[in-house]
């Protein structure tokens, strides 16, 4: 079998392609496993763009697969440990497939600035941030020649348009990279420091998925409320906004075709109040998505969160005031270095306060390379870690429970992306699960529903109308 090469960026390899003369390209297929946020399922759209440009297929299965992509989360270790655990299962299929190809990009590669984690992955023939996806069918070539392609290939990988997922909603990437540098983050060091799309290429593309059929797009960034324009004079000279991130969310409101807006990454500090105003635009969702991660003050400090807990209710007292039925997830790190008990009381005490639809929460990990890493000791031990957590996840159940009841003999939209034996369902505009007896197929469809009983994560309820 010949060696299992690890490509060098700055030196390509190749491997002996003389025994696959019984080689199909036009059977050739691919696989791209995605783990981590939806910025991560964003790049994934790309890089299967890249794929099929190459005149591969999607592969059914992932053993069906001749070149598998892992975009990789770096967030947390359990997302580590499951790429490893798919590397150790290719390594075994490559020894009767010398063929197969198997890369390794997204936050992993981007934060590996001394190939620790490189030397970990023998398994992997490419190994590379995501920002260098554009010189993907060099480097496939390059192990494999019958996959040359002669297209041409872009400078910036936000220039590839996606390979979408659904004809009718879409992530849009409109920035990567952040420079918060919260303490326990490993964003800056995987993506780099902050990076704007242009207004201009980002209503574009929403334009054009809106000509194709879409109805529903979500923004996506790290921090995406500090999004700033590089091309301010794509903003329609009404524009009512100074921020340019309140101008972007008018500027696709006033989008022929896209019902639905919703943006992920949002950050308390930016949350200035022309960006809480354009919460009211008319195709925004009922929903924003406004990550906390702690309820104690000294906690924020070590977090660098860069505000307090007085500071962040007060956020969502304006939020509120301005909308005041909208539903508000969070994200909750328990088990962060030094807390003690009473400081995840706080926690607990915030949430009650705020009264959170939905809460992530994850138990504190180190991420080498991280401020906290460098300055705090890791002192939590797990078991605590996980008693709090199942504290907070009890309240969080309890809490969506409640919540849920009170939309029963309330009509609510819905966006259908599921059907099954004689139910269609999906989100509402206050992103809660709702299914609805239907024999037709309404996918893609905004369907008023009354909801009739609630579940702990779903709402069950009856057609009204749809359009």
């Amino acid at each position: 079998m010949p060696p299992v090469l690890m490509i060098d960026l700055g030196r390509p390899a190749m491997l002996d392609c003389s025994d696959r003369r019984n080689f199909d390209m036009t059977q050739a297929k691919y696989h791209v496993q995605t783990y981590g946020c939806q910025m991560n399922k964003s790049d994934s759209e790309r890089i299967a763009a890249v794929l099929d440009g190459l005149g591969l297929r999607p592969a059914a299965a992932e053993k069906e697969a001749d070149v598998i992509v892992l975009n990789s989360c770096s967030v947390r270790k359990s997302a580590e440990d499951r790429i490893f655990g798919k590397l150790r299962k290719y390594g075994l299929w490559k020894r009767s497939r010398p063929d197969l190809i198997v890369a390794v990009t997204g936050c992993l590669p981007g934060r590996d600035r001394d190939h620790a984690i490189r030397n970990k992955m023998p398994q992997a023939d490419l190994y590379f941030p995501i920002k260098d996806l554009p010189q993907l069918p060099r480097w496939i070539a390059e192990l494999n020649p019958k996959l040359a392609n002669t297209g041409d290939a872009v400078a910036d990988y936000l220039k590839i348009t996606p390979r979408y997922s659904s004809p009718f909603s879409a992530y849009v990437t409109i920035q990567t990279g952040c420079q918060k540098f919260c303490t326990y983050c490993v964003v800056p060091y995987a993506r780099g420091l902050e990076r704007n799309r242009p207004a201009a290429d980002i209503l574009a593309e929403i334009r054009g998925l809106a000509g194709r059929g879409a109805v529903e797009v979500t923004l996506v960034g790290q921090a995406i409320n500090t999004y700033v324009a590089p091309d301010r004079q794509a903003f329609s000279k009404t524009n009512p906004y100074r921020n340019d991130f309140a101008a972007l969310l008018w500027e696709v409101d006033r989008v022929p075709g896209i019902a639905r807006i919703n943006y992920t990454g949002a950050h308390p500090m930016n949350m200035t109040d022309e960006v809480i105003d354009a919460l009211a635009l008319p195709k925004q969702m009922n929903f924003l998505h406004l990550p906390v991660q702690a309820g104690n003050n000294e906690v924020l400090r070590r977090m660098n969160r860069r505000y307090t807990r007085e500071q962040y209710l007060e956020i969502i007292r304006k939020i509120r005031a301005k909308r005041p039925a909208i539903a508000l997830g969070t994200d909750i790190i328990v088990g962060f270095c030094g807390e003690t008990a009473e400081q995840f009381d706080d926690t607990v005490s915030l949430y009650r306060e705020a009264d959170f639809d939905i809460s992530y929460n994850a138990l504190y990990s180190v991420r080498s390379g991280t401020q906290a890493a460098k300055l705090y000791a890791d002192d939590v031990p797990r078991p605590e870690k996980k008693r709090r957590w199942n504290a907070l996840q009890r309240l969080m159940e309890e809490t969506v429970l409640r919540k849920n009841q009170a939309y029963v003999g309330r009509t609510v939209e819905v966006l259908v992306d599921q059907r099954g034996n004689g139910w269609c369902g999906g989100n509402s505009s206050e992103m809660k699960l709702v299914r609805f007896d239907e024999s037709d197929d309404l996918r893609g469809r905004i369907v008023e529903v009354r909801v009739e009983k609630a579940l702990e994560w779903l709402l069950l309820g009856k057609k009204v109308a749809a359009r």
